[in-house]
């Protein structure tokens, strides 16, 4: 059987020492608790079904297609620990398991973790056995209708509806082991000062403590050493200044990365190797405007929200993650909407390769924020995705909540959002954030609407007066909001469009906004019409339409589920490479 997702998972954090578990594991549904009470958890009892990891039950790649609720997962796996490891840690890394998951490792648990989109690694050391058939067994638990944890477009009902679609369960990212020494670098963080050309590194470092140096390498795009700089490590966290002379800026146009290798080593040798990567690239905010490396940078973004059809959450390859970037590149799109999931790191590796900005986001839905264990859940596992993710050049600004709904006066959420912005901006001080999409905001850096209006004379109204005079009582809100006073941040259009389009108007379960056009050739007008009113507004920073592809029965993408396109993409890129208005000039001289 060829092994599914062969690739390593962490491109941004590779090792050489490293074994892929991924392929067929053992399987059974359980109802509460009754698994540890039998004794599935040692290990030692065979379930009756297979399944292919890293593909949800839910998923025609697992070879389930399973689309019940199922409160309670097992799986099961035999494996073996190369003993060229020994005397080593062993590692054993999840990609993303939904939602809280428990592990055992020859019976004894070594792991415990809550959060369906963010990785967790689990010690094995003490419980592996080198040289011998080792057990690996797993309980996932989930249950997307509590209100108590993040479940992003996964359907409390039964079948998928509306913009709600089939559910995640279990296993759903790469598992795979990892050899490291006693000690051992555990993290870094990367914030990249172009201006002074050089990237400040702050490395973690776990296992025990001990007398060592670190040492960091810059290597240009073919893999020659640049430099490398040396610091000792005196406790666990070791901070590393590099210079990188004649700085080569990271932008959508020349997408450069520099190769970074970071070492950790004493008088008896190198103790621990990662490869990594970065890009040198800044973004700030000024006069309503969004700058990358101080250039007015226009956001064309399109909404992906990671569905497929055959692995609903799991890309089924490598090339599927990149085909998406490529789909939306060839319309001329310069980034997208990461909407409503926390994407796999290759998906963002690739974004770095292909200079495509994205936003960094988060599944919020599914969360009753009125109850306490709700927002702990929130708050843990954004902080998780924000720490895995920050390195990344592509990801030009964070998005917490979408379309959070509440009045000002609730005093439980108000402090809920400042309190994700502020944790937000003290772990990431260089890039913008949204505190909740499109709806209620507390205290935003930009300025986002939705706006699915379909009639492009009435959508352009809605921003024309505005554009003309900047003035907060003029910005288009939606109706009925409770939203902070507007101050002047960039504005963003972060979904409009979503038009109804299929060609097989039979299906009753299809849908989209708006009236569907009658012709391909309206479609086509609507969207340039709608767009239009956008590159050509002076006070509007950025847009991002919905959507990219169908999902399921919302019928309103520029693909198909399948990726095939239903409008000529060189006539969207013509539309979407048109001048912005906003890029010309400061927004507080535009229009006057």
């Amino acid at each position: 059987m060829t092994l599914p997702r062969p690739e390593h998972p962490r491109p941004d954090f590779e090792r050489r020492d490293w074994l892929n578990l991924n392929g067929e594991w053992q399987f059974t549904v359980g109802v509460g608790s009754r698994g540890v009470e039998q004794g599935w958890s040692s290990g030692k009892m065979e379930f009756d079904e297979r399944i292919l990891v890293p593909f949800p039950p839910e998923s025609r790649l697992s070879g389930l297609g399973r689309a019940d609720f199922m409160p309670s997962v097992w799986y099961r796996r035999l494996f073996s620990v190369p003993e060229a490891w020994a005397g080593r840690c062993i590692l054993l890394h999840f990609g993303a398991v939904d939602y809280e998951a428990t592990v055992w490792a020859n019976g004894l648990k070594v792991g415990h973790h809550k959060g369906g989109y963010t990785p967790f690694a689990c010690d094995i050391t003490h419980a592996a056995r080198l040289g011998e058939t080792n057990s690996l067994v797993v309980n996932a638990k989930d249950d997307c209708r509590s209100g108590l944890q993040p479940s992003g477009k996964q359907s409390p009902r039964f079948h998928s509806y509306g913009c709600m679609y089939t559910r995640v369960t279990g296993i759903w990212q790469t598992v795979w082991l990892e050899a490291v020494s006693r000690s051992y670098i555990q993290g870094f963080r990367l914030i990249p000062d172009l201006e002074n050309e050089c990237v400040h590194v702050t490395l973690r470092l776990g296992g025990d403590p001990g007398r060592f140096r670190a040492s960091l390498a810059v290597l240009d795009a073919n893999g020659s050493e640049l430099g490398a700089f040396e610091r000792k490590a005196s406790g666990s966290i070791v901070t590393i200044p590099l210079e990188v002379a004649g700085a080569r800026a990271w932008s959508p146009e020349d997408p450069y990365l520099y190769g970074l290798r970071l070492e950790l080593f004493s008088e008896a040798g190198v103790h621990d190797e990662v490869r990594s990567h970065f890009g040198l690239r800044n973004v700030r905010l000024e006069h309503g405007r969004i700058l990358l490396n101080g250039q007015p940078c226009f956001l064309r973004l399109v909404l992906d929200q990671g569905y497929y059809p055959d692995g609903v959450y799991t890309a089924p390859s490598e090339e599927a993650l990149r085909r998406d970037i490529e789909l939306a590149q060839a319309m001329g799109f310069n980034g997208a909407r990461l909407h409503q999931k926390v994407f796999e790191p290759r998906f963002l590796y690739w974004a770095d390769r292909l200079g495509y900005l994205v936003t960094g986001e988060f599944g919020d839905w599914g969360l009753d924020l009125t109850e306490p264990a709700a927002r702990e859940a929130m708050v843990g596992e954004w902080t998780e995705a924000l720490e895995r993710d920050l390195n990344h050049p592509c990801i030009i600004l964070w998005t917490p909540f979408n379309e959070r709904v509440f009045h000002r006066s609730d005093e439980v959420s108000v402090a809920l959002m400042r309190r994700v912005y502020g944790l937000t901006r003290r772990l990431d001080p260089t890039r913008p954030m949204i505190d909740s999409s499109g709806y209620t905001h507390v205290e935003t850096d930009i300025y986002d609407v939705h706006d699915y209006e379909q009639d492009p004379a009435v959508f352009r109204a809605h921003y024309e007066r505005f554009g003309e005079t900047g003035a907060a009582d003029d910005l288009y809100r939606r109706p009925g909001g409770e939203d902070a006073p507007y101050v002047g941040q960039p504005v963003m259009v972060s979904e409009y469009g979503g038009t109804w389009w299929r060609e097989d108007e039979g299906d009753e379960k299809s849908w989209g906004y708006g009236q569907r056009p009658r012709s391909l050739q309206e479609l086509l007008g609507r969207y340039r019409a709608l767009t239009e009113a956008l590159l050509q507004n002076p006070r509007v920073a950025a847009f991002c339409y919905t959507q990219l592809y169908d999902i399921e029965q919302e019928t309103n993408g520029l693909y198909t589920y399948a990726r095939r396109p239903k409008l000529d993409p060189e006539a969207i890129r013509w539309i979407n490479s048109q001048p912005a208005r906003m890029e010309g000039s400061p927004a507080a001289e535009a229009g006057t």
